[in-house]
């Protein structure tokens, strides 16, 4: 099982109920903050999750609203002493920045009390062990320099318990190391092999994060297949030129690509206040079933058989708003980041 908490849903600034684009993704003890827009450390203890094996943070690209609360949450961490160490993943020219706003801003003159590190990577494998893996893909948005993280969870073969007990195999260490691969040999000599008691390998749950794009063609085979697709959807159809002119989605757009490449649920970020949520869903789901537009602090697991556990947040709409941001938004601007 994979798990995504969703940390922040708003697009290029914050609105009354939505936060700017965080996600903490979880498989057993590992945790990954995927960006970490201004004001995630609230979100982080609003959210129940707290700060704890945060030690991993994966950054899409440079942009202002994903990458301004890292100067709090790295305050933070450091004067609690919460955490030892903190690597910060992405692309060149989003370590370059965050580098500037670490050690120009949060950390001028100070020595940290933490082991800070920043890692320059390109797509392909980041993370592997015998269960999980993380890949980074290239995502195609507004300065050249965004990435996707694909989350797998390893193919495993189940146990077939009564195979087991027809060969007279006993509960315990035997049936553990069959688990593991190895041949055991029983008390009257006969030898049982991984083989004989396993049953063919069952697909682990998969979620794919992107963070803003501008395209979809070019994502169908990154995210082909995955349980989950959580991506922007900025935009509706009715506004698509501003969609281009922002280099952003619209929901219909994200169906097409969740169409295109049979992924299993869509869950759709990065909106705006100017849609309401229901506009923005329906829209999506005139090409695609299985559609959510995510909130913040909903959560979402994601299992091995397809399915999706879904725990939502407090039921809102966005037309309820009436800051100032969501008038001028009404009024034609625009969702380009800095």
């Amino acid at each position: 099982m994979i798990e995504i908490v969703f940390l922040g849903t708003s697009a290029s600034a914050p609105s009354i109920r939505r936060g700017l684009p965080a996600h903490v993704v979880m498989f057993e003890d590992r945790r990954f903050l995927v960006d970490c827009g201004e004001g995630t450390q609230r979100q982080l203890l609003k959210s129940g999750l707290g700060f704890r094996r945060l030690e991993t943070i994966l950054l899409t690209h440079a942009h202002l609203d994903h990458i301004l609360g890292l100067a709090g949450f790295l305050s933070t961490v450091m004067r609690w002493e919460i955490l030892p160490r903190v690597a910060i993943y992405g692309r060149r020219g989003t370590i370059e920045r965050v580098k500037d706003l670490i050690y120009r801003v949060v950390l001028r003159g100070v020595r940290p009390s933490i082991e800070i590190s920043f890692h320059v990577i390109e797509p392909g494998l980041l993370f592997e062990d015998e269960k999980f893996s993380v890949y980074a893909f290239p995502v195609t948005h507004r300065g050249g320099d965004s990435l996707g993280y694909l989350f797998r969870e390893k193919p495993r073969r189940p146990f077939l318990v009564e195979k087991a007990e027809a060969l007279g195999i006993p509960p315990g260490p035997e049936r553990r190391r069959l688990v593991q691969g190895e041949p055991v040999t029983l008390p009257d000599g006969r030898v049982v092999r991984p083989d004989d008691v396993l049953g063919p390998p069952v697909e682990g749950a998969s979620l794919a994060l992107v963070g803003d794009a501008g395209r979809v063609d070019d994502l169908v085979e990154a995210v082909r297949g995955v349980g989950a697709l959580v991506i922007e959807a900025t935009y509706l159809e009715a506004d698509r030129d501003l969609a281009r002119r922002h280099d952003h989605l619209t929901a219909a757009e994200a169906a097409g690509l969740a169409r295109a490449a049979g992924v299993g649920h869509l869950i759709l970020t990065h909106v705006s206040r100017r849609y309401r949520e229901r506009e923005i869903r329906q829209e999506a789901m005139a090409l695609f079933p299985r559609v959510w537009v995510a909130r913040d602090f909903d959560r979402y697991r994601i299992l091995k058989d397809g399915q999706l556990e879904v725990e939502r947040a407090e039921v809102h709409e966005i037309e309820e708003e009436r800051d100032v941001l969501a008038e001028s938004e009404r009024a034609g601007a625009g969702h380009g980041g800095l």
